[in-house]
């Protein structure tokens, strides 16, 4: 019975089933999460393989499957997706059937990939190189030292007030920060 309720209020939340994917056929590493309505092709999901370190934010669809010759050739055209280890993509992201998501990649929210992705930052519609993923870990780094940190304290379930309203004075004077 708890199986149930759990099953249903994942449904609910619009979490993934991921047992019930990985059960289908779904290749997953370690490490992986999966935030909120992120969608994996439940008709194909054996085509699908990701990674170690993997990170889908909310709203990600993964598709190993594309409809737009069904009623024109009475078949639907299928492929594979792979997703390597070390790699987050953003939310809202889109990526089509038959991509290869190499080693280190970050794919920037709302973006649609439709070509395979190297080691690198990509972002866009279509998805388009920025810079290389060592370039953002530098930059990043940089403004680590300058901006803002905040610890567990600053998240919700754990935050009071006070700090809310400490935290979006110096967000909002440093143009950013970052928390744990």
């Amino acid at each position: 019975m708890k199986k149930i309720i759990k099953k249903i209020k994942a449904k609910i939340r619009g979490t993934i089933d991921l047992e019930r994917l990985i059960k289908d056929g779904l290749s997953v590493g370690d490490n992986f999460h999966a935030q909120e309505g992120v969608i994996i092709d439940p008709g194909h999901c054996w085509l699908i393989e990701i990674g170690n370190n993997v990170t889908l934010a909310p709203r990600v669809h993964i598709l190993a499957h594309d409809a737009s010759t069904k009623n024109i050739l009475g078949y639907t055209k299928i492929s594979n997706v792979k997703i390597g280890n070390n790699v987050f993509v953003g939310a809202g992201t889109i990526i089509l059937p038959g991509v290869t998501i190499e080693d280190n990649v970050i794919i920037g929210a709302g973006s649609v990939v439709t070509k395979d992705c190297k080691e690198g930052v990509y972002a866009g519609n279509p998805c388009t190189l920025v810079c290389s993923y060592q370039e953002y870990v530098n930059k990043q780094s940089k403004r680590l030292d300058m901006l803002p940190r905040y610890n567990e304290d600053f998240i919700i379930g754990n935050i009071t007030e006070e700090k809310k309203k400490m935290m979006k004075q110096e967000i909002f004077a440093n143009k950013g920060g970052f928390i744990v």
